[in-house]
């Protein structure tokens, strides 16, 4: 999905299956900053944003803001063999061709990809966490012990949110790709009886989280929440949502756009 200055743009198509786009960019003051926003749903939105910007740049337009919440192709981050196309390092070199005067993202998935698009900005995903805590407050009466899935997360939100936490050490079979094994560590003592809140940056099937919530629920953890920045429709297709381990999901609406009784978007206030 793409906004100009907060409205939809119509993503249309010719008879042969091009991109037919049309926007008036002239009712806008030139001395306005011009704010697009791109809320990832599919690979042909990127085409799309480059001729709409280089149509508002044709128009006159140098202060062009985007406002890109997920950062699509960041998991392509590394390249391990010659046959690997980094993805993310061309899609980088597109978006900063267009000139933007600023690239505002949220929660971004890797360091490299901050690096390697101009102007910038990792909005902190800190206000939506917040939210998510204040409503189990208010629906269990107690805060939730927080957890982070590995070190990673650990490092991203230990010192965002000042709140006594726990966070897994996973072994993974690197042939595979799959876990092995977690340890608990941190305030894991805590565990027992209370409810935890996991929080990460992006939920793709769920595995790690289910993995996760086995421990936890064997630890003696009450009730499981997950908070994600960023949660793909991928879930539907993953035992997550099925197992019975996690009570609420919270995510926001960065690129999920489906309705589903245990999950909840949350908004920036």
């Amino acid at each position: 999905m793409i906004q100009l200055q907060g409205k939809a743009v119509n993503i249309g198509h010719f008879p042969d299956g091009t991109l037919l786009l049309k926007e008036n960019i002239q009712d806008t003051d030139k001395n306005t900053p011009v704010v697009i926003t791109w809320k990832f749903e599919n690979n042909e939105e990127l085409l799309a944003l480059y001729f709409l910007t280089k149509h508002i740049k044709t128009a006159g337009y140098e202060n062009i803001l985007l406002d890109m919440p997920y950062i699509p192709n960041a998991r392509q981050d590394r390249v391990k063999e010659a046959e690997d196309v980094f993805t993310l390092k061309y899609f980088a070199q597109l978006l900063n061709s267009l000139g933007f005067a600023k690239v505002r993202v949220l929660d971004a998935h890797s360091n490299v990809s901050l690096a390697l698009i101009d102007r910038v900005e990792n909005q902190s995903p800190q206000p939506y966490i917040q939210q998510v805590i204040t409503a189990i407050q208010k629906e269990r009466g107690k805060s939730p012990l927080l957890f982070y899935p590995d070190e990673g997360a650990k490092k991203r939100y230990g010192s965002m949110i000042p709140e006594p936490y726990c966070f897994g050490m996973k072994e993974r079979d690197w042939g595979s790709g799959k876990i092995k094994n977690l340890t608990l560590l941190g305030e894991k003592d805590s565990i027992q009886g209370r409810d935890i809140l996991m929080v990460d940056d992006i939920c793709s099937y769920g595995g790690t989280f289910l993995f996760s919530a086995e421990k936890l629920k064997e630890a003696g953890a009450e009730n499981i929440y997950l908070y994600v920045s960023h949660c793909e429709e991928n879930i539907f297709q993953g035992e997550l949502l099925e197992s019975g381990y996690i009570t609420r999901i919270y995510t926001t609406d960065s690129i999920f756009r489906k309705d589903h009784k245990d999950i909840t978007v949350v908004r920036k206030k």
